[in-house]
């Protein structure tokens, strides 16, 4: 049976590992430094939360304000508050289905938010490990969403704040390091 396709559905599949990784992830942890240079764990879970609720206000999303962040309420009571807000806004057909301009064509604001930022879920997750020490593996699944993103991205992937260059990794390197590399991450 097929999993289901809509906004909000997809959202909650890639949310739910990263919001269970913040959860049970000691706070003072997440102080490390991140794979994402001159970040913390802090640090990305911020900018996972200001760059979707950009994204979705710009969209016309109606999201609680202020926005919440991790210094105001610890990185996992900002993380769920801004999900919950993410996931009803998603939920909402009228929304989600609305034509949305990306810089590789027309889609909708659902799907585009997937695009940009499902691709951003699945990654920033392995940074936050990183930073506190916690070994994340992707599914093979996200595995081969990371790397249709990656593919889809072209030559944008190595935009400004986006991925920096490919890392050399070796022929034997697994399925993940490889996938990682591609984004400017040193997996080893």
């Amino acid at each position: 049976m097929p999993l289901p396709r809509d906004a909000a559905s997809v959202f909650d599949r890639k949310n739910t590992p990263l919001m269970r990784l913040i959860d049970v992830t000691d706070p003072r942890s997440l102080e490390g430094s991140s794979p994402c240079e001159g970040w913390s764990g802090l640090d990305v879970v911020q900018h996972l939360i200001d760059t979707q609720r950009d994204f979705l206000l710009k969209a016309g999303a109606d999201l609680p304000d202020p926005a919440p962040t991790v210094a105001a309420l610890g990185p996992a009571t900002a993380w769920r508050t801004h999900a919950e807000a993410v996931a009803r806004q998603l939920a909402d057909d009228t929304l989600a289905e609305r034509a949305y301009g990306t810089p590789f064509g027309t889609s909708t604001v659902g799907a585009a938010f997937d695009q940009f930022f499902g691709f951003d879920l699945i990654v920033h997750r392995w940074d936050i490990g990183q930073a506190a020490g916690v070994p994340v593996d992707f599914s093979e699944r996200e595995l081969e969403q990371v790397e249709t993103a990656i593919a889809g991205f072209g030559e944008h992937i190595r935009g400004e704040g986006v991925c920096g260059p490919a890392v050399e990794v070796g022929t034997d390197a697994s399925r993940q390091d490889q996938a990682l590399a591609l984004t400017g991450r040193d997996p080893r």
